[in-house]
């Protein structure tokens, strides 16, 4: 009788269900979700994104055994307006979540910033809200940073919240003793990534006779960039002339983070679950520079180009995504909301900016065409390649950046140009004009808050803050490590 609703469930996915059969429980027709979120992971970051030192093999495994995205781009260039568009599939710009909270303005800023909001407004339904209405356990392990107490993940559809607080990263770093108030301390030099690994596994195992949504936003590797001392050595001597990657420090962050999504699958397996469960893989924006080399993509996090926002994303959808397939179609954040809703069966019954990447997953059809978008009215503090305040707007190969304080324009061809070095708007009037004039159109619809011009900026001082200390960049650059 298994046998037969075994059979029956496979012949459902082939057309496109999302049914699933669980050998101790048949009567189980939802599938598991586990959305893992790495925090400033680079495009490159990854072997199966071409790095050629840090090592991720059970990532790459994840690789192999679904589907990879080459152009996935993240709702914003740093973290909490990527947060909060994924968990309501909502561009940032709709949402008023448009810098990282609470933000960093410089000294002398031309514009002033818009009073963007700094949490993760109630009134908007997350995914975990939705699933949770369908009869899902859910969990938020690790980072949150969408706001205080009041709009924890408890507030917004999770069961259990373990490390979620409105901090950017680890206080006061990645070994305890950790000043966390939402997760019991751990005995001293324990490492946060190997303990929310470890927290997973237990929500995994206590939630295997149900169906879960469990999302995983890591710490790691946002800096500071600390790491276990031992991996930091064995990663050190792997380290070559000529490598693009050479952070034996941010390798070892890597390492570990690798090391948690091994012990969930081997969980997954050893629960006899595996078949069951859909895992989706993840960065809230690109790679830090100099902690990392997006080559050949463009500058990094807190950047108004592609090294800004190009992300890795890997989807394992058991019994529908083929092994070791790969998609070149541009996606972006929003996206998995939908896509999550349509895999579970979940009815969406909120608006989203983004669409199902269903028939992506079953290589049985494409998307729709679309031009996807970016706001981004703040400075980032260490202003990568000069960025200002800016939008941005991509149509097919085709990517323009509209800098807010004086209006002039960058238009690249990704397809001839990935690494964005040669700007062709002076060519490219009428398409210019047509870009920019769908740019606002859509600023307008999505009521995008702007900045405005500062009475008090003095044009003889710099805009930017000052430089960051040799602390900071010591840090930065990998000089860190312990236990």
């Amino acid at each position: 009788m298994q046998m037969l609703v075994h059979l029956v469930c496979l012949m459902l996915l082939a057309l496109g269900g999302t049914a699933f059969a669980n050998a101790d429980d048949a009567t189980s027709s939802k599938p598991n979700v586990i959305l893992i979120v790495s925090d400033d992971l680079g495009w490159t970051d990854l072997g199966c994104y071409g790095s050629d030192l840090y090592p991720s093999p059970r990532i790459d495994g994840l690789a192999r055994d679904g589907m990879r995205f080459t152009a996935n781009y993240s709702a914003c260039t740093v973290c909490s307006p990527t947060r909060a568009a994924m968990l309501t599939g909502k561009y940032p710009a709709r949402l008023h979540v448009t810098d990282w909270i609470p933000g960093l303005p410089p000294a002398n800023p031309k514009l002033i910033v818009p009073d963007f909001v700094k949490h993760l407004p109630l009134e908007e339904e997350t995914i975990a809200e939705r699933l949770h209405a369908a009869g899902y356990a859910t969990a938020s392990i690790g980072k949150w940073h969408l706001g205080g107490p009041e709009y924890y993940p408890e507030k917004h559809g999770f069961d259990v919240n373990i490390a979620g607080n409105d901090q950017p990263q680890p206080r006061p770093g990645y070994f305890a003793p950790y000043a966390i108030d939402t997760m019991k301390q751990g005995p001293k030099g324990e490492y946060i990534t190997d303990r929310i690994g470890k927290e997973a596994v237990s929500f995994i195992r206590e939630n295997a006779k149900r169906p879960f949504f469990l999302y995983m936003p890591q710490f790691a590797v946002h800096t500071p960039i600390q790491a276990k001392k031992k991996l930091i050595a064995r990663n050190q001597e792997r380290v070559k002339d000529g490598m693009r990657h050479t952070n034996a420090a941010y390798a070892a962050m890597v390492e570990s983070m690798d090391h948690t999504v091994g012990s969930i699958r081997a969980t997954l397996k050893e629960l006899g679950i595996a078949d069951h469960t859909i895992i989706i893989f993840t960065s809230d924006n690109g790679g830090r520079i100099p902690t990392t080399s997006n080559a050949p993509l463009r500058a990094g996090k807190g950047s108004c180009y592609e090294g800004g926002v190009r992300v890795p994303l890997i989807v394992y959808w058991p019994g529908v995504t083929p092994a070791g397939s790969v998609c070149d179609a541009p996606v972006i954040t929003m996206d998995l909301y939908p896509t999550i809703l349509a895999m579970t069966g979940v009815a969406d019954a909120s608006p989203s900016d983004g669409v199902s990447l269903v028939p992506l997953l079953h290589k049985t059809g494409g998307l729709a065409d679309r031009s996807l978008y970016w706001h981004y009215p703040h400075y980032q503090h260490y202003q990568q390649e000069g960025t200002t305040p800016y939008a941005a707007v991509r149509r097919g190969d085709w990517r323009l950046v509209e800098f807010y304080d004086d209006h002039r324009v960058e238009l690249y061809n990704l397809k001839d140009d990935p690494s964005e070095r040669t700007n062709v708007a002076a060519s490219s009037p009428e398409l210019v004009k047509s870009l920019q004039d769908e740019l606002h159109a859509w600023l307008g619809a999505v009521n995008a808050q702007m900045p405005t011009p500062n009475p008090n900026y003095d044009p003889t001082k710099p805009e930017h803050t000052p430089p960051v200390t040799k602390k900071q960049a010591r840090l930065a650059n990998g000089q860190s490590g312990d236990a």
